[in-house]
């Protein structure tokens, strides 16, 4: 059974940065391509970033891009997200997920729990 745990959610103010992380446990961590989504209240779970099982690519909605950094350690089996110049748009709840490498929902099989995050003004 695959469980991805996150963390490092939490409320900062906008211009500020978090970083995010992601454990994974249950299969072969650095086979597989990993996910970032995030839902914010009311909206569509969207696409965030992705990494390639072997680190080399990544893949960002426009709107991070340049503030977002998605990385991975296959050796501790973990996916992060650094987030920085935050803003208050990007308030919402995080999720990672793990699947083949893609923008899509779909292309992702297991998800995570999530992770709040708050950006005041």
């Amino acid at each position: 059974q695959v469980q991805l745990v996150e963390s490092g959610g939490g409320l900062v103010q906008a211009g500020g940065s978090l970083r995010l992380s992601c454990a994974a446990s249950g299969r072969t961590f650095s086979t597989y391509a990993m996910g970032w989504f995030r839902q914010a209240a009311g909206k569509e779970r969207e696409f965030v970033a992705a990494i390639s099982w072997t680190g080399e690519s990544t893949l960002y909605t426009n709107s991070v891009n340049g503030r977002f950094t998605i990385s991975r350690d296959n050796a501790k089996n973990t996916v992060y997200l650094q987030m920085n110049s935050l803003k208050p748009e990007d308030t919402a709840v995080y999720y990672c997920a793990q699947g083949t490498y893609g923008r899509t929902k779909s292309d992702y099989r297991y998800w995570g729990q999530g992770t709040q995050v708050t950006v005041s003004a």
